[in-house]
Formats: structure tokens, sequence, C-alpha cells
């Protein structure tokens, strides 16, 4: 098969989200089918590491998507002049968008769709296109892979889409989360939090992640055991920055939260690894990979008892309501307190991770494609 695929997100040192998702399924694809042709569709001047095999075809196509009318611009007419041009016998979309304008057979990777389920959580100019377009693209790809059976439901609710047309495709994680020993945890608690425990938060910071709460929580927690432990918030603030900033403000435990900002990956892996437990408390997730890369370093989970989340967490991580903070408070408490549940919870962790491979998922999503070619 040729094979065309949007890499917009392959971004040297900037792999996050869909760009990671991106990357651990293509490179296992393309290791895997050395007989197919693989013409990898970039917005901007792209890495050669991003090349896996001689049977990539890079081709950067003007402009870089990077915007809403940009988006319009690439997906419209630069993706549809370079399928016509190339001719594959199928397009894979890894983030949701493709052309509509273009009629090659499409198989779409869905990973949400907060922005029709939640508008406020997106800023206004994305927002407006997302609503717009993204039910269109839906619509029109030939084969859908989704990342959760919640994301699944979800598209039959909200817009109809036939069940026989959705496909499961669970995420994956990566390699370099792994157990710690207790000497490479103390040597990170000394870096990070003062030699503390500390609950990691990874992952963007904007309204729907619910930093807010989880900061008025871990206050509570504080205010009620006195345990000398950490808060500390791992990513990139998106938008609406100044709520958690209110948030921190307010904390009377303040010096006791740590803003990290974005950690490179490197980094990452060994804070989930020397973590007292990962939380996870957003109201809206169409996976949660923290929580498996939680699962993968040996460390237990609080996370949402909600969408994507509960889902993913299972019996492996300990449920709260998310919109409780008192709900949230008492599961920090448990954590803290009881050694037990921990245990069980690595425990259940084990067992839990082995639903999510990134080669259970190329493999997958490559009988995906070539059912998309062919039908």
């Amino acid at each position: 098969m040729r094979i065309a695929v949007n890499t917009r997100f392959l971004l040297a040192s900037r792999l996050e989200g869909m760009g990671w998702y991106t990357h651990e399924v293509m490179r296992r694809i393309v290791a895997m089918h050395p007989e197919d042709e693989f013409v990898f569709l970039f917005d901007r001047p792209y890495d050669a590491s991003f090349l896996y095999k001689d049977n990539v075809h890079p081709e950067v196509l003007f402009p870089p998507a990077r915007h809403p009318v940009l988006w319009y611009l690439w997906f419209e007419w630069a993706v549809p002049r370079a399928l016509k041009r190339y001719r594959p016998d199928v397009f894979f979309s890894p983030d949701s968008f493709l052309g509509l304008r273009a009629s090659t057979p499409t198989l779409l990777t869905v990973h949400d769709i907060i922005p029709l389920q939640e508008p406020r959580a997106v800023p206004r100019a994305p927002r407006y296109y997302y609503q717009y377009f993204l039910p269109r693209y839906i619509r029109r790809a030939t084969r859908i892979a989704t990342v959760s059976e919640y994301v699944r439901q979800m598209l039959v609710e909200h817009l109809n889409v036939p069940l026989e047309r959705i496909s499961v495709v669970y995420n994956g994680y990566r390699e370099g989360f792994r157990p710690l020993m207790a000497e490479e945890q103390q040597a990170v608690r000394a870096v990070y939090s003062d030699g503390q425990p500390y609950f990691l938060y990874t992952g963007a910071v904007h309204p729907r992640k619910n930093i807010p709460r989880l900061i008025a929580a871990f206050d509570t927690f504080k205010t009620q055991t006195g345990a000398l432990v950490q808060l500390l918030l791992a990513g990139r603030t998106m938008w609406r920055g100044q709520e958690v900033n209110d948030a921190l403000q307010k904390a009377r435990c303040r010096a006791d939260i740590r803003v990290l900002g974005y950690v490179p990956e490197a980094e990452l892996t060994r804070l989930c690894g020397a973590a007292l437990a990962l939380v996870n408390v957003s109201l809206n997730e169409g996976f949660g990979l923290p929580v498996v890369e939680a699962f993968a370093c040996d460390v237990p989970v609080l996370c949402s008892d909600r969408t994507a989340l509960a889902e993913v967490g299972g019996n492996a991580a300990l449920l709260v309501n998310p919109e409780s903070v008192d709900a949230i408070a008492a599961g920090l408490s448990a954590l803290y307190r009881d050694a037990a549940l921990r245990e069980a919870l690595v425990s259940r962790g084990r067992l839990q991770r082995q639903k999510f491979r990134w080669d259970t998922a190329a493999e997958q999503l490559y009988r995906l494609l070539q059912e998309t070619a062919g039908g």
C-alpha cells in the first residue's frame, strides 16, 4: 500500500499529546511493513529522526497549520493537492482533522469531542473552528478509531455516527516509564520536593483539568493531616491560567505546591516514578495517558470517576468525584495514610497496564488502514 499520513505534530524536542501518538504508532507501523510506502505530510521543516525507514517519503506543505485560518488552508487546499499528486491508497490522520475536499479513503483517529461537549473549555477562535468542522470531519471519514470506549459512545450519542464505523484502539505507554528503586526516588525528591514525598499532576493546565479544585483539596488534606507531602504540577499552561494563580494565592500551603511548567520527557519519567501517587481529577478526558504511565511506574493513582478516566483507571485507581473538593481531599488522605491501599492499587495497575501497549495499537491501526483502503 501507499499510505499518506498527517504528521504535522511530529516536532523535534516538542512532542506532546498527538505528536507522541503519531510518533509511537507510525514508527512501529513503518518498521513492521517495509513493503509499504509512506508519505509523511509535514507543515514545516521536519527532523530527520522522524523518517523512520527508507520507505518514508517526507513532504512539507505550506502553510504551517497552527491557527484556525491556517488549519483551513492546510487541510482544505494543501493536503488535497498532495493526495491528488501522490494518489495513496489510504490517508491516515491521527489528530481528528482531515480534508473535506479530498476523496482519498481516510482513517481518522478521534481523541475526544470535548469542544462539542463543553465549548467553553476551548478558546474562542479554535472553538468556532471545532464546532463547525469537527462534526464534518467525523462524518467524512471512511473509518474512525477512538482511543477509548467512552469517546466511541460520545460519537454515537452526539453525532449519530454508526457504531460499526468506529473501532476502539487504546493508547500505550512509553518505554521510559518504569519503576524506580528507592535510591532513585530519593534522588528525584531531593531535586524537586526538598526530599519529601509528593503527589504529582502531569498534563496541560487549563480549565477542564480541574487544577483549582485539586489545589483546594490538597490544602484541605494538608490542614487535616499536617503531612510533610508536596504537590507538584508538571505541564504547560494553555489558557485561563489566572484561575490557577488565584487558587494558588488562596492556598494556605502555597509553599508546598510546586508549579514546574513544561518538563522534558527524560525528567518526566523520573518525576512519575518517584511520586507518592499520581493525581488526575480532570472533568473530561478522552483517554488519560498519565494514568497508564503511572501504572507503568508502579505508582498508585487517584483519578476522576467519570469519562474515560474511569475506564482507563478501572479497579486499579482510586476513583473520586472531581467536582467535590472534600472527595478529592479524602482520596489524597487515604493514599497517604494507607500503605496497604497503595500496594493493592500498584498490584492492580500491573494487570491494568497490559491493556495499553503501543505495539498492539500499531497492529490494530494497520488492520484498519487495510480495511479503509479496501472498502
